[in-house]
């Protein structure tokens, strides 16, 4: 699981509250008393994101929409099987997801309803479901970390797939049951097909990768010098930066973002969708315009480093912007079938 700093993004509390039936004041502010108000007005929110990530994002829409947020959190894959297992009878009325895979799994039990135009209009056509049944609220590149005293810029490989190569042996950490692995995973199969994606899980056993919890910790290991190089997401060495009290240039640990097209930049996103029992409830859709929306969109860029992905909003300093990477084509409607990809990595022995 992801780990974030809960300290909410400057300005975070600003939020326009036509969607959410409250009031403005001439500063852009909620009007007064806007935060403070008792309602029984109240959400259910299946979590498959952290915490220590969201909370404070959706303090926030309570605090100035006057709408109760009642959360359950866990993993993105067990939150999806839950909604999956439930049904109608679930109690959620939002599931916000940690990658597409989960979501599109959701979706194909119809269990979503469709979102309105005006709602799926402000995320890229790339990142939201085909039948607007979800949408991206931010973006998370695969990438290659890297030690720089290690492993000179020039031999950095062109494809995901040369990490199986004998000179990388004992050098690549990768983080098997961690969920951003798994729909990186899956996404490779469905690219490339089940057997190069086995022989790929294979490649990484037969050479010796090496094995972390998460994310993070492989980070870490890279800039410490303990391994190489690492499988992860971009906004890792940014969360490890600000750990440090330091700059992303100052770190050892560096990414290396695969180029023309490679399934090994894969752009996945964390996103939401709106359970069928809550229909067209304001309060559930008010969630979603706020997640949208400049506060929550430049919180995710400032405080966790994820793309935005609605215009207007920047992201982190130093980051590529989103459009500029040559990310790999693919429907991420279609990633959807983790289990068959969860039996595959574990049938390889790296978990």
């Amino acid at each position: 699981m992801r780990r974030a700093k809960a300290t909410a993004a400057g300005g975070l509390l600003a939020l326009s509250l036509a969607a959410c039936g409250g009031g403005e004041s001439a500063e852009g502010q909620p009007a007064a008393g806007v935060g403070q108000q008792t309602s029984d007005r109240k959400i259910t929110v299946y979590s498959g994101r952290s915490e220590s990530l969201v909370k404070p994002v959706l303090d926030s829409f309570r605090k100035a929409s006057g709408i109760t947020v009642e959360v359950r959190y866990g993993d993105t894959a067990a939150m999806a099987a839950q909604l999956q297992e439930e049904g109608d009878r679930s109690p959620a009325d939002v599931f916000l997801a940690q990658d597409a895979g989960a979501l599109g799994a959701v979706a194909k039990r119809d269990l979503f309803t469709t979102l309105p135009d005006e709602v799926l209009d402000k995320v890229p056509d790339t990142y939201r479901a085909k039948d607007g049944e979800w949408v991206g609220v931010t973006g998370r590149v695969r990438t290659m970390v890297y030690n720089t005293d290690q492993v000179p810029a020039a031999d950095l490989p062109n494809s995901v797939f040369d990490v199986t190569a004998p000179q990388w042996k004992g050098k690549i950490g990768i983080a098997p049951t961690n969920g951003s692995f798994q729909a990186f995973i899956t996404a490779m199969r469905v690219q490339q097909g089940d057997q190069k994606t086995k022989d790929f899980l294979a490649g990484l056993k037969a050479n010796d990768a090496q094995i972390r919890e998460g994310n993070a910790p492989i980070v870490a290991d890279v800039n410490a010098g303990r391994i190489a190089a690492g499988l992860v997401n971009h906004y890792y060495v940014y969360e490890l930066a600000k750990e440090e009290g330091t700059t992303v240039d100052a770190l050892k640990a560096k990414n290396h973002f695969f180029p023309g097209g490679n399934i090994g930049s894969l752009v996945n996103v964390s996103g939401v969708g709106v359970l069928k029992k809550a229909g067209d409830d304001p309060d559930a859709r008010a969630l979603v315009d706020y997640l949208l929306g400049t506060e929550a969109q430049t919180y995710f860029a400032e405080e966790t480093y994820e793309y935005p992905l609605v215009a207007g909003v920047d992201s982190a300093p130093g980051l590529p912007k989103l459009s500029s990477l040559n990310a790999p084509d693919i429907d991420l409607d279609d990633l959807d079938d983790l289990k068959t990809t969860v039996e595959m990595i574990k049938t390889s022995g790296l978990a």
